[in-house]
């Protein structure tokens, strides 16, 4: 039997969930207007977990069940790094490791025109801003953010990309910053592009600085806030010594 964890959603918000489990009762939360993202759903008063993961809010009032899993269900505002696949007239083709590829338009640009639309290889790696999605449709995603303005959105060039589950690229662009990125931060000068489907792309001028940050990126996911500090200090004590 399915038990409300508490009457305050304040109160289990980051909390572990597992289908059945009733997280909200919205009986309770008189003049309150709620938003229901992936992995909840609702039944009269009640607001049920549909999968197992933590709950989370955004700020005002969305809730959604967050999960650690490779398959990802793109939803509107995502940051994702998408691959392109194919490119056409009017649009070029991305892979961004969801259900069906998403259509790139060739003016979803900074000042996009028919004058200067930009030429993607197969292959180029591309940081995206999911604008469109819809279940019998492929999703629709742009270079720019709402404003129109690139914002550090477009091709990523060198640097070295790698796939992990959602749960680690949601842990990475957490808020405070995550310790094993606070950590390589203090010792180390690179730059990282992370997507919520599950991409990562570290970049450097030292390959050796490449292949540290990702390692510690990828182990990281299982470890407390301590065991990545620790990892860390380990990783940079090695890099000091090979060099």
């Amino acid at each position: 039997m399915a038990e409300t964890r508490s009457d305050s959603p304040a109160n289990f918000v980051d909390s572990s969930v597992v289908p059945g489990d009733v997280v909200l009762d919205i009986s309770s939360m008189a003049n309150q207007t709620i938003k229901l993202g992936s992995g909840l759903r609702q039944d009269c008063d009640a607001i049920v977990a549909m999968k197992a993961g933590k709950l989370r809010l955004t700020k005002p009032n969305k809730y959604w069940v967050e999960s650690s899993q490779k398959r990802y269900v793109p939803c509107v505002e995502d940051s994702v790094l998408g691959i392109v696949v194919d490119s056409r007239s009017d649009n070029f083709l991305v892979d961004i490791k969801g259900p069906a590829l998403a259509f790139l338009p060739v003016l979803a640009f900074e000042g996009g025109t028919r004058r200067n639309i930009p030429k993607f290889e197969v292959g180029t790696l591309l940081f995206v801003r999911i604008v469109k999605t819809n279940p019998s449709m492929n999703p629709e995603v742009s270079c720019t953010d709402a404003s129109g303005k690139a914002a550090g959105f477009g091709p990523l060039k060198d640097g070295y990309m790698f796939e992990c589950s959602t749960g680690l690229s949601r842990m990475l662009l957490s808020s405070p910053t995550c310790p094993v990125l606070e950590e390589l931060g203090k010792k180390l000068s690179f730059e990282t592009a992370v997507g919520l489907n599950g991409r990562v792309w570290v970049n450097a001028a030292s390959p050796s600085t490449v292949i540290v940050v990702a390692n510690a990126l990828m182990n990281s996911e299982s470890l407390s806030m301590v065991q990545q500090r620790i990892m860390v200090e380990k990783l940079l004590q090695n890099l000091k010594l090979s060099s």
